[in-house]
């Protein structure tokens, strides 16, 4: 039957799927096409080629998930691996575990996806690319890059919480690059589920963002990823992942495919990965032509020089790894080595003798960093022990490698020599990076976080970043919440009670990333833990001429170098809380403890109890030491003002006075 078509394959070659398979069947019913193959010039094999060609178009769904952070999206992705046949069977799904695509060590720490991943899975004959991103809103780069390479997304939202700060930003970015989105109602299993209530908000939100009328008009699944359970009635799941499977062959389209000839070779690189033994290697979405391994290409951007190279080797991703080929089509996602000069927004196209390559494709564009750090070399009298990589070489060597991936990130020279700006999303964005330099083997010093400003050329006035922050608290914390907010310059948005079962209160303001500095922990504390912190970034306004109000207590310091004794604990911690424990070596500057007052006081905590030969009524009975506060990174990077900097070791974390600004007036 296939040389019944032969003719109209090659007047169609270049044609969409739906398109083609549309004028097939017109040409079918057609008595004046007759079976001549001979008439095109072509024998059969080439038509079946052609054919082929058409049919795996069809086949491939290359879907993004994005949510707000904590609504379920990874574990919704690991229930779709789980059943569609990836394990063996059920020794090797439970050796994996849980969360299968957090890899990361500090992804399953922190509880959250730090880096986006891609995956591949069959269902029916369908080849579906999934693109798992990260729902922090400090992570945001890691969306913006990865929506180039879909052709639709699943919208996850809690079945309880609705829309959030996180859902508006990725469903914003989705929307503007014109996807198809697929919302999935997750956590149904939960008491509290209002499914009706947050499918009318997720509406209210496509609305508010002005969506196209198609956009509007999504499809909805309702799942609980914990359970594997999908259905599209809320009130009667189906026994697995079915329907959510069938919803995304149904609601989104296959790539859109213009031509598959080698020549018109089209490949936006939208990350970056490292092999230890092949290098650095690309991965990005075939837009149009084909490409092979060994074939040689060159690499164009509008504002870079051309680079030329060959693929060496080709891969396609096959379930949680990848699978090496010859060849890949449009459509598909690859990744590939053999080019070192390779860097997120290239474009990769033919390099053919004889071939005219195809145009670059628009880079990837991503928001600017709001907030930016120091990192340096570790000067303090006690650097040096731990650490295997001390050097600034070693640590811009490590920053570069991290900016070749990192989209978000940006990294840029200082007066010293020995000291680099980073800048990124968000404190956490920063904090996650120092952290895994720490667990490299590095020794840092660190510097307080502060925004960026920038000056506004229509205005001429110099603006800073908002944040937009929601709350959910219980409502005998608002007052504490309300009274934090006013004093970091927040302007309130909303306030109310939250429907449903939990009955929280929820306040919404707009504040200066300024202000957020150091507000999470603060808000933690007046509420005892209990408060919910969603931000994300809104935009930039005109700078606060008033000073925000930063750290209301001081610092205890050491006096002296030394070792820290019990009884030097006990007499210091009259003065406030402690960070250290006996037995801790300390420099002079170095913040031990948490004043009870503003302002700094030095606190001799090395000394020692003098030994004498009288004996007293009262000997042995002591005070007792408390126990120090626990320091994690993120508390410390949150703690430290202006004139204080973090000293990072791979097992230790200090905090200090700067000695450019503090330690001359007090030696």
């Amino acid at each position: 039957m296939r040389s019944v078509f032969s003719s109209a394959v090659i007047a169609l070659a270049g044609l969409s799927v739906a398109s083609a398979f549309s004028s097939f069947g017109a040409i079918s019913k057609n008595a004046a096409f007759a079976p001549r193959a001979s008439s095109t010039g072509l024998h059969m094999g080439q038509v079946d080629e052609a054919l082929d060609k058409f049919a795996v178009k069809g086949k491939i769904r290359n879907i993004g998930v994005i949510a707000h952070v904590d609504h379920g999206k990874t574990t919704l992705v690991d229930a779709l691996i789980r059943q569609t046949g990836v394990f063996r069977d059920d020794a090797q799904a439970n050796e994996a575990g849980v969360r299968v695509m957090d890899s990361d060590d500090q992804e399953r720490e922190r509880g959250i996806t730090i880096l986006a991943k891609n995956l591949a899975v069959m269902r029916n004959g369908f080849k579906i690319n999934i693109m798992d991103t990260p729902g922090h809103a400090d992570f945001g780069g890691e969306v913006e890059r990865v929506l180039n390479m879909c052709d639709g997304v699943l919208l996850v939202v809690d079945s309880v919480e609705g829309p959030k700060p996180q859902t508006r930003f990725v469903l914003d970015k989705a929307l503007r690059k014109g996807l198809k989105v697929l919302v999935v109602v997750n956590k149904i299993d939960r008491p509290a589920a209002r499914p009706d209530w947050v499918v009318d908000k997720v509406f209210d939100l496509f609305v508010e963002l002005d969506a196209s009328d198609e956009q509007t008009d999504f499809t909805t699944v309702f799942a609980s990823g914990i359970l594997g359970k999908a259905g599209d009635d809320h009130e009667h799941l189906q026994d697995d992942m079915g329907p959510l499977f069938d919803a995304v062959l149904r609601a989104i389209d296959p790539p859109v495919i213009g031509s598959v000839e080698p020549q018109d070779l089209q490949c936006l690189i939208s990350n970056i990965d490292y092999d230890n033994f092949k290098g650095k290697m690309g991965i990005a979405r075939i837009t149009a032509g084909s490409v092979k391994a060994g074939q040689p290409v060159q690499l164009v951007h509008p504002d870079k020089p051309n680079r030329t190279g060959k693929i060496g080797s080709l891969f396609v991703f096959d379930n949680l790894g990848k699978k090496e080929v010859e060849e890949a089509k449009a459509g598909e996602i690859i990744m590939f080595a053999g080019i070192d000069a390779i860097e997120i927004g290239d474009t990769l196209v033919t390099n053919i003798v004889g071939a005219t390559p195809a145009t670059y494709l628009p880079p990837i564009a991503v928001e600017l960093p709001t907030v930016r750090m120091t990192l340096g070399v570790n000067k303090s009298p006690l650097a040096g022990r731990e650490g295997k990589f001390l050097t600034s070489r070693m640590i811009r060597e490590r920053l570069i490698k991290e900016c070749d991936r990192n989209v978000a990130l940006r990294m840029a020279e200082t007066d010293s020599a020995d000291r680099y700006e980073v800048s990124g999303r968000g404190q956490l964005h920063l904090t996650v990076l120092i952290e895994n330099m720490r667990r490299e083997g590095f020794e840092l010093e660190v510097g307080p976080p502060s925004v960026i400003f920038t000056m506004n050329e229509e205005t001429g006035k110099m603006e800073e970043p908002w944040e937009s922050v929601e709350v959910r608290v219980p409502e005998e914390y608002m007052g504490s919440v309300v009274d934090l907010f006013n004093q970091r310059k927040g302007e309130l948005q909303d306030m109310g009670i939250e429907d449903g079962a939990e009955a929280m209160s929820v306040v919404k303001y707009l504040i200066p990333t300024r202000g957020m500095l150091g507000l999470r922990s603060n808000l933690l504390t007046a509420t005892r833990g209990t408060a919910l912190i969603d931000s994300v970034f809104d935009s930039y306004k005109p700078k606060i001429s008033e000073v925000i109000q930063g750290r209301d207590k001081g610092s205890l310091l050491a006096f002296a170098d030394g070792s820290v004794t019990p009884f030097g604990i006990e007499g210091a911690q009259d003065r406030g809380k402690m960070f250290i424990s006996p037995q801790i070596d300390v420099y002079k500057g170095m913040i031990v403890g948490i004043h009870q007052r503003p302002g700094d006081l030095e606190v001799n905590v090395c000394r020692t109890k003098a030994l004498t030969n009288m004996r007293s009524a009262n000997k042995g009975i002591t005070v007792g030491i408390s126990p120090p506060l626990e320091q994690t990174l993120d508390g410390c990077v949150e703690y430290i003002a202006a004139d204080e900097i973090l000293e990072v070791t791979p097992s230790k974390m200090r905090m200090a006075k700067n000695p450019a600004l503090w330690g001359k007036k007090n030696k």
